[in-house]
């Protein structure tokens, strides 16, 4: 098939020469599915109008990649792959000119369906409005499959609860391809929780309850009070004026999406906010990224980064740190049941970070611990789960706190590119 699509490629080209570029690995490490972002003037030999640019490996393989609008007019603005580099390699690649963007198989996806009324089936959307007046406990039933949208690439998945708790859960994965589009919906097309339950794919396999999950946000105010964004289960009315979510890339390298809510008030009347969360994923890691924007701070707030620990009495460990990153996390048997070895961790800009402290037991938000972070710019922090049915060296501890300092290690490397 690979040789078919490159023979394709060529077709469409004809006399049209191909471009090269040069990516080099300059670190002492090797790097395995590291992303690679091109603009489209680092594209060398231009663009090629009414054509789109797919990427040729040393080798004359198509490497899997995506073409993405960033700015949202309607045109594509970045070429997107990864690739694997040794230490201090340079890799050569081609970029080749088509009429037609072939398909690769899915490293990276987003689910989100919506049940418009109680009398709808779910239907899949590219973006939603909530408000505060559509909860479920008041509407009597769930509006969005999953309860809000779920992504997910080769090695894990997560969801977001778009229905005004805005925390943020774990689906544990046995497989690499996709999870199916039906987890979270009946035979009769209607929201169901049916993913509580182990499948060939895997299930939720994360307590939530009123903690922030893993890498859900909040605020602290004045030093001392924690305030959540959004509510808990029971809760009459919502404390955003609108949540607006929209997937802003899907492909098979790269998925995006953007959770921006519009006046929220956290104490009373006479002070809101504006803040968004932007959350991506890549294959073979095993988390997400997320960069938090708070738009309009007072000058007293401390942006608070969760990660539940309901399911352990381990506290909180740095793992690991470099000059830019740092890593907190756990390790224990913390799925529901204690059944199942998971590591959870969140890896912190050091330039954002301030410390750590932990939530109540109870309250709204509580069993959390919460990575405290400068609230004046925005921050970018990745979020981890690192389950043992995905991998069983995840069993082990320190195989576990290996694979992190790995991560980091590779996240801090920058590519050459010429």
């Amino acid at each position: 098939m690979k040789r078919v699509l490159i023979a394709l490629a060529f077709a469409v080209l004809g006399c049209n020469p191909k471009t090269q570029l040069t990516i080099e690995n300059e670190s002492t490490i090797d790097l395995q599915d590291k992303p690679v972002i091109l603009s489209k003037s680092e594209i060398p030999g231009g663009i090629q109008d009414g054509l789109f640019p797919t990427v040729l490996s040393p080798n004359g393989e198509l490497v899997p990649s995506q073409i993405e609008d960033v700015d949202g007019d309607g045109i594509w603005d970045q070429l997107v792959f990864v690739a694997d580099f040794q230490a201090g390699e340079a890799k050569k690649f081609d970029i080749a000119w088509v009429n037609h963007l072939p398909e690769f198989t899915k490293r990276t996806s987003v689910r989100f369906g919506v049940r418009d009324s109680l009398n709808d089936v779910v239907k899949p959307k590219i973006t939603d409005v909530f408000f505060p007046h559509e909860l479920p406990g008041v509407n009597g039933y769930q509006p969005y499959q999953t309860d809000g949208p779920s992504w997910e690439n080769d090695k894990v998945g997560f969801r977001h609860y778009l229905d005004g708790r805005n925390s943020k859960d774990v689906f544990g994965k046995k497989v690499e391809y996709m999870s199916p589009e039906n987890v979270g919906i009946n035979k009769d097309g209607v929201t169901e929780d049916n993913y509580h339950v182990m499948e060939e794919w895997g299930r939720d396999i994360m307590n939530v309850g009123n903690s922030l999950g893993l890498g859900g946000i909040s605020l602290e105010i004045g030093g001392e009070r924690l305030r959540r964004l959004g509510i808990i289960e029971g809760d009459p009315k919502g404390n955003v004026d609108s949540t607006v979510f929209t997937i802003l890339q899907e492909g098979p390298v790269h998925s995006q999406m953007l959770f921006d809510y519009k006046t929220w008030r956290p104490l009373d009347e006479d002070r809101t906010y504006n803040l968004t969360e932007t959350v991506e994923i890549w294959p073979g890691v095993h988390g997400y990224k997320n960069t938090v924007h708070l738009k309009d701070p007072k000058g007293d707030e401390v942006v608070l980064v969760g990660l539940v620990n309901s399911r352990t009495n381990k506290p909180l460990s740095t793992i690991y740190e470099n000059e830019e990153w740092m890593v907190l996390g756990t390790h224990d048997k913390q799925t529901y049941e204690k059944e199942w070895y998971l590591g959870l961790a969140l890896v912190l800009p050091k330039s954002a970070f301030i410390n750590t402290i932990k939530a109540p037991d109870e309250g709204r938000i509580s069993k959390t611990f919460l990575a405290r972070m400068k609230a004046d710019q925005p921050f970018s922090y990745y979020a981890m789960a690192c389950w043992e049915l995905r991998d069983s060296g995840f069993v082990n501890e320190e195989y576990y706190q290996k694979y992190l300092q790995n991560f980091v290690d590779q996240l801090t490397v920058k590519l050459k590119v010429r």
